[in-house]
């Protein structure tokens, strides 16, 4: 699978992105997907999985009720909306695709650099 990220920017504490990720490579509605994210100097943690058909989601503790993780499977891409971003939501968000687990994904995309000003 093939995975191409975007939406990333600067944005200012308290304001809103959404992230995009785009697979190809694979019939998309067959495997779940993630989002993860690094910070500097930090190691790679998990934010949000979604599930083939979009009907179970998982969040990390730290983004739960500010974060929203869809998919649309008509056009093989799945989005992150983040909203009430905090400084320390600063970081590179990878997408993933054939996602099982928070420690067993498939394929992993490039990266979209989220930065929060506070």
């Amino acid at each position: 699978v093939q995975l191409q990220a975007s939406g990333g920017g600067l944005v200012q504490a308290g304001g809103s992105l959404r992230l995009s990720c785009a697979a190809s490579g694979r019939t998309f509605s067959d495997y779940g997907m993630g989002w993860f994210r690094q910070a500097p100097g930090k190691e790679r943690e998990f934010v949000a999985a979604i599930s083939d058909n979009g009907a179970r989601t998982d969040y990390a503790d730290s983004v739960k009720g500010r974060f929203t993780i869809s998919r649309d499977n008509a056009k093989n891409t799945v989005y992150l909306q983040m909203n009430s971003l905090k400084s320390e939501d600063t970081a590179v968000y990878y997408c993933a695709a054939d996602y099982r687990s928070k420690t067993q994904v498939g394929s992993w995309g490039q990266g979209t650099l989220v930065t929060v000003s506070s």
